[in-house]
Protein backbone atom coordinates (compact mmCIF):
# COMPACT_ATOMS: atom_id res chain seq x y z
CA UNK A 1 0.00 0.00 0.00
CA UNK A 2 1.37 3.40 -0.98
CA UNK A 3 1.34 6.02 1.74
CA UNK A 4 2.16 8.94 -0.56
CA UNK A 5 1.88 9.87 -4.21
CA UNK A 6 4.91 11.14 -6.07
CA UNK A 7 5.26 12.97 -9.36
CA UNK A 8 1.72 14.31 -9.38
CA UNK A 9 1.16 16.95 -12.07
CA UNK A 10 0.46 20.45 -10.72
CA UNK A 11 -0.77 23.54 -12.53
CA UNK A 12 1.82 26.33 -12.34
CA UNK A 13 1.21 30.07 -12.43
CA UNK A 14 2.75 30.09 -15.93
CA UNK A 15 0.29 27.38 -16.97
CA UNK A 16 -2.64 29.30 -15.46
CA UNK A 17 -1.56 32.41 -17.36
CA UNK A 18 -1.39 30.40 -20.61
CA UNK A 19 -4.97 29.19 -20.01
CA UNK A 20 -6.15 32.77 -19.39
CA UNK A 21 -4.37 34.00 -22.52
CA UNK A 22 -5.96 31.30 -24.71
CA UNK A 23 -9.39 32.07 -23.29
CA UNK A 24 -8.87 35.79 -23.79
CA UNK A 25 -7.93 35.25 -27.45
CA UNK A 26 -11.15 33.32 -28.00
CA UNK A 27 -13.21 35.97 -26.18
CA UNK A 28 -11.66 38.64 -28.41
CA UNK A 29 -12.57 36.58 -31.50
CA UNK A 30 -16.19 36.42 -30.33
CA UNK A 31 -16.12 40.11 -29.33
CA UNK A 32 -17.52 39.37 -25.88
CA UNK A 33 -15.37 40.65 -23.00
CA UNK A 34 -15.16 38.02 -20.28
CA UNK A 35 -14.16 37.44 -16.68
CA UNK A 36 -11.75 34.50 -16.66
CA UNK A 37 -10.70 32.62 -13.52
CA UNK A 38 -8.23 29.74 -13.23
CA UNK A 39 -7.91 27.65 -10.07
CA UNK A 40 -5.71 24.76 -8.99
CA UNK A 41 -7.04 21.25 -8.33
CA UNK A 42 -8.18 22.30 -4.85
CA UNK A 43 -10.20 25.24 -6.18
CA UNK A 44 -7.73 27.93 -5.07
CA UNK A 45 -7.46 30.95 -7.36
CA UNK A 46 -4.24 31.10 -9.40
CA UNK A 47 -5.08 33.67 -12.07
CA UNK A 48 -7.93 36.02 -12.86
CA UNK A 49 -8.55 38.53 -15.61
CA UNK A 50 -11.44 40.88 -16.15
CA UNK A 51 -11.29 42.00 -19.74
CA UNK A 52 -12.12 45.63 -20.49
CA UNK A 53 -15.89 45.89 -20.71
CA UNK A 54 -16.65 42.61 -18.92
CA UNK A 55 -19.60 42.74 -16.54
CA UNK A 56 -18.47 43.31 -12.94
CA UNK A 57 -21.41 41.22 -11.70
CA UNK A 58 -19.87 38.18 -13.43
CA UNK A 59 -16.57 38.26 -11.53
CA UNK A 60 -17.73 36.07 -8.64
CA UNK A 61 -19.62 33.78 -11.02
CA UNK A 62 -16.49 33.03 -13.05
CA UNK A 63 -14.60 32.12 -9.86
CA UNK A 64 -17.43 29.87 -8.60
CA UNK A 65 -17.58 28.12 -11.98
CA UNK A 66 -13.83 27.41 -11.84
CA UNK A 67 -14.00 26.20 -8.22
CA UNK A 68 -16.98 23.95 -8.92
CA UNK A 69 -15.35 22.39 -11.99
CA UNK A 70 -12.14 21.74 -10.05
CA UNK A 71 -13.84 20.27 -6.99
CA UNK A 72 -16.28 18.07 -8.94
CA UNK A 73 -13.67 17.14 -11.57
CA UNK A 74 -16.37 17.81 -14.16
CA UNK A 75 -17.77 20.66 -16.23
CA UNK A 76 -20.34 22.87 -14.55
CA UNK A 77 -23.96 22.72 -15.52
CA UNK A 78 -27.37 21.65 -14.32
CA UNK A 79 -28.15 18.21 -12.93
CA UNK A 80 -29.95 16.17 -15.52
CA UNK A 81 -32.66 13.53 -15.41
CA UNK A 82 -32.36 11.82 -18.75
CA UNK A 83 -32.25 14.62 -21.31
CA UNK A 84 -34.16 17.09 -19.10
CA UNK A 85 -32.82 19.49 -16.49
CA UNK A 86 -33.66 18.30 -12.97
CA UNK A 87 -34.33 21.80 -11.66
CA UNK A 88 -34.97 20.97 -7.98
CA UNK A 89 -31.75 18.93 -7.72
CA UNK A 90 -29.69 21.45 -9.72
CA UNK A 91 -30.77 24.36 -7.55
CA UNK A 92 -30.65 22.36 -4.33
CA UNK A 93 -27.04 21.29 -4.94
CA UNK A 94 -26.03 24.84 -5.81
CA UNK A 95 -27.56 26.18 -2.58
CA UNK A 96 -26.16 23.35 -0.44
CA UNK A 97 -22.60 23.55 -1.77
CA UNK A 98 -22.10 26.74 -3.81
CA UNK A 99 -18.37 26.20 -4.35
CA UNK A 100 -18.82 22.63 -5.51
CA UNK A 101 -21.84 22.86 -7.77
CA UNK A 102 -23.40 25.46 -10.01
CA UNK A 103 -26.10 24.83 -12.57
CA UNK A 104 -24.53 27.41 -14.88
CA UNK A 105 -22.29 26.22 -17.72
CA UNK A 106 -18.87 27.80 -18.28
CA UNK A 107 -16.62 25.95 -15.83
CA UNK A 108 -14.28 23.34 -17.32
CA UNK A 109 -11.66 21.13 -15.63
CA UNK A 110 -8.07 21.40 -16.81
CA UNK A 111 -6.85 17.90 -17.59
CA UNK A 112 -3.43 16.55 -18.47
CA UNK A 113 -2.58 12.85 -18.77
CA UNK A 114 -6.05 12.03 -17.49
CA UNK A 115 -5.52 13.99 -14.27
CA UNK A 116 -7.46 17.10 -13.25
CA UNK A 117 -4.92 19.77 -12.32
CA UNK A 118 -7.29 22.72 -12.01
CA UNK A 119 -10.16 24.40 -13.79
CA UNK A 120 -11.19 27.49 -15.70
CA UNK A 121 -14.38 29.46 -15.14
CA UNK A 122 -15.67 32.06 -17.58
CA UNK A 123 -18.58 34.44 -17.23
CA UNK A 124 -20.10 37.55 -18.87
CA UNK A 125 -21.61 36.16 -22.06
CA UNK A 126 -24.33 33.63 -22.71
CA UNK A 127 -23.77 30.15 -21.32
CA UNK A 128 -22.77 28.95 -24.80
CA UNK A 129 -20.25 31.80 -25.15
CA UNK A 130 -18.87 31.21 -21.66
CA UNK A 131 -18.45 27.49 -22.34
CA UNK A 132 -16.80 28.11 -25.72
CA UNK A 133 -14.24 30.49 -24.19
CA UNK A 134 -13.60 28.14 -21.25
CA UNK A 135 -13.01 25.21 -23.61
CA UNK A 136 -10.54 27.32 -25.62
CA UNK A 137 -8.67 28.10 -22.42
CA UNK A 138 -8.67 24.46 -21.31
CA UNK A 139 -7.29 23.38 -24.69
CA UNK A 140 -4.09 25.31 -23.94
CA UNK A 141 -3.16 22.85 -21.21
CA UNK A 142 -4.40 19.53 -22.64
CA UNK A 143 -1.23 18.75 -24.55
CA UNK A 144 1.25 20.15 -22.02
Amino acid sequence: MALITRNQAKLTLEGARAVVAAAQRRAEETRVPMNIAVVDDGGHLLAFERMDGAKPASIAISIVKAQAAAMRRAPTGPSMKGDQVNLPVALGLAVASPHQQTPIRGGVPLVTSGQVIGAIGVSAGTEDQDLDVAQAGAAAIENA
